[in-house]
């Protein structure tokens, strides 16, 4: 059987964009997603503003996502992720090509003061974590900066950052524009990330992990992922990202239906077909 993964990131794309074909998709629709492909993604849009909201006291979701109510236990993610992913034949994983990846956005626990917060401290841990996921999606979706067809868009959010203690003196960044008076807490934060189809909006998958990879995690320093110091809760943007892709390469295994057309549809570099 043809195995597929998003590990191996140019025979998915070759296999997806043949399922999309024999779905009835224009050659039209797949000239404009590749040429998005070919463009770089903005390093504008990893910059842009980043607005803090609060979780919602006493609710289980910060609200982020389109659609909560198909999330399910997954368990190949160690149980502390729920996740969705459509099965619909028009609307799956299977028939997209590439992504966007927006900005990642950051919900403050819903106790924190958030005046303590200096607005150089707000995104930094959301803009490494925006970097980290897209290296983590980048060989299996060329990442694009704008939605056409059979472009996925990837939202996300850190949910319960807090406020953490006063830097000591001893640990403060020497530049003055990469100190951080307080730390940013990561100790309980949550991932909540969906795959949208980017003209539609259409949720496609979806997950929300509750994987503590902050416990005891901080951020002290603008510039925290370069320093030692800090080096957990560089660890733990990563593994988040990290699960991200786990997620999505479990999620894209193929039906026995459609592996077997792609059995069907693949030919190596070389090979001839005898008529």
């Amino acid at each position: 059987m043809f195995n597929v993964s998003f590990q191996s990131s140019s025979r998915v794309l070759g296999v997806a964009l043949s399922l999309a074909v024999g779905a009835g998709c224009s050659r039209q629709q797949t000239q404009t997603a590749s040429t998005a492909s070919s463009q770089p993604a903005s390093a504008e849009t990893a910059e842009a503003p980043i607005e803090l909201k609060k979780m919602p006291a006493g609710k289980e979701f910060s609200g982020f996502l389109k659609d909560y109510s198909n999330l399910k236990p997954n368990p190949n993610l160690d149980g502390t992720a729920l996740t969705f992913v459509s099965n619909d034949a028009q609307k799956n994983l299977h028939r997209y090509i590439a992504v966007i990846v927006d900005p990642v956005q950051v919900y403050l626990a819903s106790d924190v003061d958030e005046s303590k917060l200096p607005d150089k401290a707000r995104g930094v841990g959301a803009r490494y974590f925006h970097k980290a996921l897209e290296g983590a999606v980048s060989s299996a979706f060329p990442i694009v900066s704008q939605p056409g067809p059979l472009v996925l868009r990837l939202r996300s959010a850190i949910v319960g950052v807090d406020v953490g203690g006063e830097v000591p003196a001893a640990d403060k960044a020497a530049a003055a524009d990469n100190a951080l008076d307080r730390t940013v807490n990561i100790g309980k934060v949550a991932v909540e990330m969906e795959l949208v189809d980017s003209q539609t909006g259409e949720q496609i998958a979806s997950m929300v992990d509750r994987e503590t990879l902050g416990s005891g995690a901080e951020i002290g320093a603008v510039n925290f992922s370069r320093e030692e110091k800090w080096a957990a809760a560089r660890e733990a943007f990563d593994g988040w990202a990290r699960r991200v892709r786990d997620f999505l390469d479990s999620a894209d295994e193929l039906s026995p239906e459609d592996a077997k057309r792609a059995d069907q549809s693949y030919r190596p570099y070389g090979d001839t077909v005898t008529k």
